[in-house]
């Protein structure tokens, strides 16, 4: 994202199978960048609805469902930006 948005530096977009997954893996990414020393700026979204979000500014990581990651399309959306293998 360096170069393509004043947002952040990276975008890590994470597919969950069902809301209990989602819940897990927004909590499993609380707790293992917590481990490693790094703050969360802010958080949002609940399981329910599809989209979660944990911002650690240079950091944003979206942990959607299937239906929200094909119907918001984040990918198309940022296509310009280099991706990591």
């Amino acid at each position: 994202m360096r170069g393509q948005s004043s947002v952040t530096d990276f975008f890590l977009i994470v597919t969950g199978s069902s809301p209990p997954h989602l819940k897990a893996l927004f909590n499993e990414v609380l707790q293992g960048l917590r481990a490693l020393g790094v703050k969360c700026f802010r958080k949002a979204g609940v399981p329910e609805c599809g989209w979660m979000v944990v911002d650690y500014v240079d950091l944003v990581i979206h942990i959607l469902s299937p239906e929200a990651r094909e119907y918001y399309d984040l990918e198309s959306l940022w296509k310009k930006a280099p991706r990591l293998p």
